[in-house]
């Protein structure tokens, strides 16, 4: 095993699945067409900087929140969804999570976009 392997055993990537997720989406997005590198770059940058603007620490645990937050104003941007509607999502996901057993997948139902 390599060392660069090893490394990557004990240092993982990825903290939780959503940030994997999170990766994932963007790549598509990008191969898509969404957005060039460039204006990703600049979209993370812009999170980074308004998050330091605001005194927030810079702990390993914010890089992708700020992944995230870039992610979704890119795709409101470029007219691919709203802000709104990202939200209504991620409170549909969050409900979803609340009612799903630890362990097991998240399933997304109508009933969970009712407010």
């Amino acid at each position: 095993m390599s060392g660069d392997s090893l490394l990557l055993q004990e240092n993982p990537v990825f903290r939780e699945p959503w940030e994997a997720h999170a990766f994932a989406l963007a790549v598509k997005l990008h191969e898509r067409g969404l957005f060039t590198w460039r204006e990703w770059a600049d979209a993370l940058a812009e999170q980074i900087a308004a998050a330091r603007q605001r005194g927030e620490a810079d702990r390993d645990d914010t890089y992708y929140h700020h992944w995230l937050a870039a992610l979704e104003s890119l795709v409101a941007r470029k007219g691919a969804a709203t802000l709104p509607e990202l939200q209504r999502t991620t409170n549909a996901w969050d409900h979803a999570a609340d009612r799903t057993p630890h362990g097991q997948p998240i399933e997304l139902k109508p009933e969970d976009f009712e407010s």
